[in-house]
């Protein structure tokens, strides 16, 4: 008898963009040093992109997350990870709004600060597998 396979089957969406997002928000984290660094105001807009766009992947992630848990293919939630990353993502708000002030006293102490605290808690939720949940295993005589 053939079965059925769909691409992608069993795997879960929102890992993909949590990494991506999460590249981008600690590489928000170097052009801060660089701001640091030489003072060059572009940097600081280099880091306001970062951040934005790490908060774009963001969003996409959880619309990803909640489509796997009302679909049935996302398992039970994983609270650790889940805070992470909610903690690296309400941090990652505050922190675009500190780069969008200007002057370099607003950006150095407050924002390199910021984008530490969430580079340590991605790299944390990273080797943790940048996932909030499992695979939803398929129960004995259950089709998947």
């Amino acid at each position: 008898m053939a079965t059925e396979t769909i691409a992608g089957q069993g795997k879960l969406l929102h890992p993909f963009f949590v990494g991506l997002g999460g590249a981008l928000l600690i590489a928000a984290l170097f052009t801060d040093y660089m701001y640091f660094s030489n003072s060059l105001i572009q940097w600081s807009n280099f880091s306001t992109w970062l951040i934005l766009g790490g908060l774009v992947l963001a969003l996409v992630a959880a619309i990803f997350l909640l489509i796997d848990i009302f679909v049935g293919r996302a398992g039970k939630i994983r609270w650790l990870d889940f805070a992470l990353l909610s903690v690296a993502a309400i941090l990652s708000i505050f922190n675009e709004l500190v780069h969008t002030r200007d002057g370099w006293t607003t950006v150095v102490p407050t924002g390199i600060t910021l984008s530490a605290i969430v580079a340590v808690l991605l790299v944390i939720a990273g080797f943790r597998g940048w996932t909030v949940t499992g695979v939803r295993a398929a129960a004995k005589g259950e089709r998947k």
